[in-house]
């Protein structure tokens, strides 16, 4: 298997691990700064652990590290949003409108780090596109939430800040073999941007409670920890759009764990929304994944 085979496929174990965050944030029945506080508190004790134990790899600079931290202040937006979406369109589908930080991905590492998209993946982009408007409940809305069309905003809303934190995120590692450092970085920024929304969420608190917090608990140590480990060494060695591509796929898994536990009733157009979305993404990645990577192939005889 070829280093970039392995690369994806570490991706999407991280990506696979991530899809149960929104089912753990319906458990917990956390306010959505409590739990974007939460989230990236319960993980640092664990990320400074890894970091004093895990070799660092090369030195990152302080703009490196700085960057990561903006990138957590971005997480934490993403967070409070997706939240607010999960409350309006429900666990499932609130992961899906999310999904086209592709979109917004693939134009801001075109025009900012140059890394230009394939025609597939630009021929995919209207048909994603066109399966967020039926996800978002336009044509029909099932019993999905109060407030499809503000749900599908606040998912809009979290593509924007999610892109911005995978870019700061990817260029925060891109010095190091080691993802703990930045993750750590970003996770404090998240941790600190949180407490800076706090006075926006009326249901804040600081005290724990349980069960709630054994859900938060199990968000921080198998998504923020975990998953995002995976993911975040896996950023820097592909280029952005595709790794945005790659993490589209959660909402898979996202909405089989929301028809499971929650039963979340789609409405037709709906369904077949979120089926444009997914064959679109899968398109893309298989269409990438068959094409011979520049970078592996053997230098041309002269």
């Amino acid at each position: 298997m070829s280093s970039s085979a392995t690369v994806r496929w570490l991706m999407l174990l991280g990506v696979a691990i991530i899809s149960f965050s929104a089912i753990s944030v319906r458990l917990s029945d956390a306010s959505p700064v409590t739990v974007a506080f939460f989230r990236a508190a319960y993980a640092l004790p664990v990320l400074l652990v890894l970091r004093a134990v895990v070799p660092r790899g090369t030195p990152r600079t302080r703009a490196q590290r700085r960057m990561a931290v903006l990138a957590g202040l971005a997480l934490a937006g993403d967070f409070v949003a997706w939240h607010v979406a999960i409350e309006l369109i429900g666990a499932g589908l609130a992961k899906v409108v999310g999904s086209i930080h592709v979109i917004t991905t693939m134009v801001a590492g075109w025009l900012i780090l140059g890394q230009r998209p394939t025609r597939v993946a630009v021929a995919a982009t209207p048909v994603v596109l066109s399966g967020v408007v039926l996800i978002s409940g336009l044509l029909g809305a099932g019993e999905t939430g109060d407030n499809p069309a503000l749900g599908a905003f606040f998912g809009v809303l979290t593509a924007v800040l999610y892109t911005t934190f995978i870019l700061l995120l990817r260029q925060s590692g891109a010095s190091t073999t080691s993802p703990v450092g930045p993750l750590l970085d970003a996770t404090a920024g998240a941790a600190i941007g949180a407490l800076l929304l706090s006075p926006l969420d009326s249901g804040f608190s600081l005290t724990p409670q349980w069960p709630s917090h054994g859900w938060l608990l199990a968000l921080a140590l198998g998504a923020q920890v975990t998953g995002w480990l995976l993911i975040t060494y896996a950023l820097p060695r592909l280029d952005a759009w595709e790794s945005s591509l790659l993490l589209v796929l959660q909402p898979a898994g996202t909405v089989l764990w929301a028809y499971l536990i929650f039963g979340e009733v789609f409405s037709p157009w709906q369904w077949v929304g979120l089926m444009l979305v997914v064959v679109g993404v899968a398109t893309v990645a298989i269409s990438r994944a068959a094409t011979p990577d520049p970078r592996t192939l053997p230098a041309p005889q002269v």
